[in-house]
Order: C-alpha cells, then sequence, then structure tokens
C-alpha cells in the first residue's frame, strides 16, 4: 500500500515549458487483494447454497450440505451472488486501469491537456493555461478523508488533477503542489 502511495504521480518529462504527469489507476496491490477476496468469498457461498441444496458437500471444509435450503441457504445464494458480482465489477475496473492518465502542461501550445480513462471511454479536458489562476490543495479530514489538488479556473469550477483512491501523504501533497505551482507560476493556496 505504501507503495502506491509513493509512486501517486511520477514526473514522467520536464523542461521549463513542458510538464507531463502520469496518473495511477485502479491497478493497484489493494485493489487485487479485495477483488480476489471478493472473488474467493462469493464462490464460497454460491457453492455453501448449492451444497445446501443438493444436499452434498461441494466445498472442502465443514459440511454446508447440512444447511437447511430454505432460509439458510438461500440467504447464502444471495451472499455468494452479491458478493461473485461486486469481484466481477471490481475485476473490470481493474483490466480497464479506471482512473489512470496524465496531465500534460504545455506552456508553448499554451495548454493544459487532462486525460483518464473512464470505464467505457476516455475522458479528455483542454483547457488554455492561462485560465488557471492558482494551485489548491483540499485537505479533509474526518469519516471520508480527500487529499487532494486541484486547479482554481478563471470563471469555472476547481478541477482536480490528482489520482484516485486512498488519501495521500500530506508531506508528498504539499510536495507536488508546490512544484506545480513553481511550473505554473501561480499561488498555492488551501494550506493553512
Amino acid at each position: 500500500m505504501s507503495a502506491d502511495l509513493s509512486d501517486s504521480s511520477q514526473y514522467e518529462d520536464s523542461s521549463e515549458n513542458y510538464l507531463e504527469q502520469i496518473v495511477n489507476g485502479s491497478r493497484k496491490t489493494s485493489n487485487y487483494i479485495v477483488a480476489a477476496m471478493l472473488t474467493i468469498g462469493g464462490v464460497g457461498f454460491s457453492l455453501a447454497s448449492l451444497s445446501s441444496y443438493f444436499g452434498r458437500d461441494l466445498l472442502p471444509l465443514g459440511s454446508p450440505s447440512t444447511l437447511i435450503f430454505v432460509p439458510q441457504g438461500i440467504f447464502m445464494g444471495f451472499y455468494g451472488l452479491s458478493g461473485t458480482l461486486i469481484a466481477c465489477y471490481l475485476w473490470a475496473l481493474i483490466r480497464v486501469d479506471y482512473g489512470s492518465g496524465f496531465n500534460r502542461f504545455d506552456k508553448a501550445k499554451g495548454t493544459l491537456s487532462v486525460s483518464r480513462r473512464g470505464f467505457l471511454k476516455e475522458i479528455a479536458v483542454e483547457i488554455p493555461i492561462r485560465d488557471i489562476q492558482a494551485v489548491k490543495l483540499e485537505v479533509r479530514e474526518g469519516f471520508n478523508p480527500r487529499r487532494r489538488i486541484a486547479l482554481r479556473l478563471q470563471g469555472r469550477r476547481d478541477l482536480p488533477i490528482s489520482e484516485i483512491g486512498g488519501p495521500q501523504p500530506l508531506l508528498l501533497l504539499e510536495q507536488e503542489g508546490a512544484e506545480l505551482a513553481r511550473f505554473l507560476k501561480v499561488n498555492l493556496e488551501g494550506l493553512n
């Protein structure tokens, strides 16, 4: 997990007029582990449900054939189907590498290109660099924490440019935000 956080945003090419940040998507170790656990659990519950229906042990552990099918076996089947469907969805997100992409700042052209992989299509946004007013660090702690870098744009909503997933370490977030603000020659906002 710490390896996932340390390379959250890699600077592929950096010069005076050009900066490209590679943003990691859903192909993380933690996502592989969760998808594998859901797959194993979903298949296990489904086999327990089928064992109680047919009266034969289809699992090597325990004796699920002794379960009564009407209340217990049906619920086991429901849990198994739910777990398997969620696991399939997670494997599909991992397969397409949902959320991966790049942020390309090109001062020569005067544009910012943001590209991310969506589930069914690629999302691409191109904005003039002159519309960027500041680099904003959003830090929210609590039950649903958020730590991300966003760009304050003139006449538009803020544009988040950091990766999706768990909150980044505050020191890493500050360093990335400061480097980006220096490159764009704009203010860094959000830390008090």
